[in-house]
C-alpha cells in the first residue's frame, strides 16, 4: 500500500507539472520574443491560437457526432458546429482520464500468478471501460450516453453529450419564463447542446464531481436567442481542505483567463443555486455555475466556456489519485451512502436541468437520470456526533467558505 500511494503521488505532481508547464508556456514564448528570438513567430502563433477553431477528431471521440459529418464541415463557422465538436472532444477526453485511472488500479494489483508463463499467455486485465450509447431522437438531434459502472476507482460514471433541436412545449417554455426569458411566443424552435458528468467514486474519500456546459439557441417570432451556461462542482464525503483549495483555484485559474470578476461572481452563484433548501445545506464545497451567459459575444464566452470545461480534468483527476487507495471502513461507506442521498434529493427536487429535460419532447430518461448513484441510503434524522469529520463537512455545506480568500483580498485593497 505505501508503495502504491507513493507511485500515485509522483503521477499527481507529474500531471500537475505537466498542466502547469502547458498554462505557461504562452509566458515562455513571450519571455523569448523580449529577448529578440522569435517575436514574429511568436505573434504569429497567437493570432493563430485567437482564430482557432474545434477541428473534427472524428477517430478521438467516443462515438460518431449526431450531427452527419458532411453538415458539420459545411457549417464550420456555425456555432451548433462549434459547441458539437467541443462536447465531442470533452466527453472523449474525460471518459479516457478516467478509464486510465481504472486500468493503472488493475496494475497495482497485478501478482506474478496473473500471468500464464507456462503457455507464454498473457491474462489480460477485466476491463473497467465505458457503455456507449448513441441515441437518436425521432424529435430532432440524439445524444451520446457514456456509463461505467462497477469499476475498482469509479462506482458509477456517467458523461453524456445531447445535440437535440425541435419545438420547445409550454412547460418548457415556462421554466425559461422562470428565469426571465421573456419570450412572446408559446412554442419555440430550439437547438440545444451540452456535456453533462457525475462521477460517483467507491472510495468515500474521493469526492463526487458534476460538471455540465451547454448551448442554446431559441428562435422567437424572427429573432434568434443565444445563450452559454454551466459550471463544475465538487462534492466531498469527507472534507480535505486541500482538495477544496486546489479545484477552486484551478477553476479561478480559468475564469481569470476572461475576465477577473467571472470566478468571484460564479462561485456564489454555485454556492446559491446547489442548495438544498428543505435541509439548509448545500450539496458540496461548490465551484462555478452560471447560466444565460450571452455576453461580451458569441466567440468570447465560447472561449470562456471552453477554458472552463478544459479545466474540468486537472481540478479533479489529481485528486482521485491522491486518495483513490486510502482507506476505509464500513462507518465512511454509510456516511458516503447518506450523502449520495442527499445528491438524488437535490437533482429531483431542484435541478433545473433534470426538469427541462423531463419536459423535453422525446425524454431520454436513462440519460437525464444517468445522475444518480448506484447506492444511495436515506436514514431517519440522521445527526452526525459532536466534532466528527462528518461534522466538520456540515459546517461548510451549512456556511459557504471562501476557499481563495477572494473576498479578503478585495477588503484589503479597498
Amino acid at each position: 500500500m505505501p508503495y502504491r500511494v507513493a507511485v500515485r503521488s509522483f503521477k499527481t505532481l507529474s500531471y500537475i507539472g505537466s498542466y502547469k508547464k502547458m498554462r505557461d508556456r504562452p509566458l515562455a514564448f513571450y519571455c523569448a520574443a523580449i529577448l529578440g528570438a522569435g517575436y514574429a513567430a511568436y505573434s504569429q502563433h497567437k493570432q493563430n491560437k485567437a482564430e482557432m477553431k474545434e477541428i473534427i477528431q472524428l477517430k478521438n471521440y467516443m462515438a460518431e457526432p449526431i450531427t452527419p459529418i458532411s453538415e458539420l464541415e459545411k457549417n464550420q463557422d456555425d456555432m451548433k458546429t462549434q459547441m458539437e465538436l467541443l462536447i465531442m472532444r470533452i466527453q472523449a477526453e474525460f471518459c479516457r482520464a478516467l478509464e486510465k485511472e481504472e486500468d493503472e488500479a488493475w496494475e497495482d494489483e497485478k501478482t506474478p500468478d496473473d500471468f500464464d508463463f507456462d503457455n507464454d499467455v498473457f491474462l489480460p486485465s477485466p476491463e473497467s471501460k465505458f457503455k456507449v450509447d448513441r441515441w437518436k431522437r425521432k424529435e430532432g438531434g440524439g445524444g451520446i450516453t457514456c456509463v461505467l459502472q462497477d469499476g475498482r476507482v469509479f462506482e458509477k460514471a456517467g458523461v453524456n453529450i445531447s445535440v437535440v433541436s425541435g419545438i420547445l412545449p409550454p412547460p418548457a417554455v415556462q421554466q425559461m419564463k422562470t428565469r426571465g426569458k421573456n419570450f412572446e411566443n408559446k412554442e419555440l424552435p430550439f437547438f440545444a447542446a451540452g456535456v453533462s458528468a457525475v462521477i460517483h467514486p467507491r472510495n468515500p474519500m474521493v469526492p463526487t464531481i458534476h460538471f455540465n456546459y451547454r448551448y442554446f439557441e431559441v428562435q422567437d417570432k424572427n429573432e434568434v436567442h443565444w445563450w452559454f451556461g454551466g459550471g463544475t462542482d465538487l462534492t466531498p464525503y469527507y472534507l480535505n481542505e486541500e482538495d477544496a483549495v486546489h479545484f477552486h483555484r484551478t477553476l479561478k485559474q480559468a475564469c481569470d483567463e476572461h475576465d477577473p470578476t467571472y470566478y468571484d461572481k460564479f462561485k456564489k452563484w454555485c454556492d446559491d443555486y446547489f442548495f438544498i433548501s428543505h435541509r439548509g445545506e448545500r450539496r458540496g464545497v461548490g465551484g462555478i455555475f452560471f447560466d444565460d451567459v450571452d455576453y461580451p459575444d458569441q466567440q468570447s464566452a465560447f472561449k470562456f466556456v471552453t477554458s472552463c470545461a478544459e479545466a474540468v480534468i486537472p481540478s479533479y483527476i489529481p485528486l482521485v489519485q491522491k486518495h483513490a487507495d486510502a482507506g476505509y471502513g464500513y462507518h465512511e461507506r454509510q456516511w458516503q451512502l447518506l450523502r449520495r442521498g442527499r445528491y438524488v434529493e437535490f437533482n429531483l427536487i431542484y435541478d433545473r436541468g433534470t426538469k427541462f429535460g423531463l419536459h423535453t419532447p422525446g425524454a431520454r430518461y436513462e440519460s437525464i437520470l444517468m445522475s444518480l448513484p448506484l447506492n444511495a441510503k436515506w436514514e431517519y434524522m440522521h445527526d452526525p456526533k459532536p466534532n466528527s469529520p462528518e461534522e466538520k463537512l456540515m459546517k461548510v455545506l451549512k456556511e459557504p467558505r471562501d476557499w481563495l480568500n477572494v473576498q479578503q483580498a478585495k477588503s484589503t485593497s479597498t
